[in-house]
């Protein structure tokens, strides 16, 4: 073997091994194009999943508040007309006492005149 072989032959395998070594480094290292696509597929899918969980525990909970909301408004409402109810009704038997104390006869008038 001539000098100049023993020389080149070790480097040439040393490149060798060289590029074998860069090329399975830059296949580990970094993804290909399916796999970023991949995950940013999955990604996405985790975004929208949590996004549509929160809108969703967002949507029940605001949707309860309304229930209770409207559940108290019913009840005072339903407070409110009992007493001008009630109130009417009161006025209604103080107008009627009146008129009766004017009318001979009637329970109101011999009340009118025994005091």
């Amino acid at each position: 073997m001539s000098k100049s072989i023993v020389r080149t032959l070790p480097a040439a395998v040393a490149l060798a091994f060289a590029c074998i070594g860069v090329s399975a480094v830059a296949q580990t290292a970094a993804p290909s194009t399916t796999e970023k696509v991949e995950n940013a597929g999955e990604k996405a899918w985790d975004a929208t999943k949590s996004g549509t969980e929160k809108a969703w525990d967002a949507t029940k909970s605001g949707t309860k508040k309304a229930v209770k909301a409207t559940e108290k408004g019913a009840k005072a409402t339903g407070k409110a007309v009992d007493n001008v109810a009630s109130d009417a009704a009161a006025g209604t038997r103080k107008v009627g006492n009146k008129i009766g104390e004017k009318i001979p006869g009637t329970e109101q008038n011999e009340a009118a005149k025994k005091p």
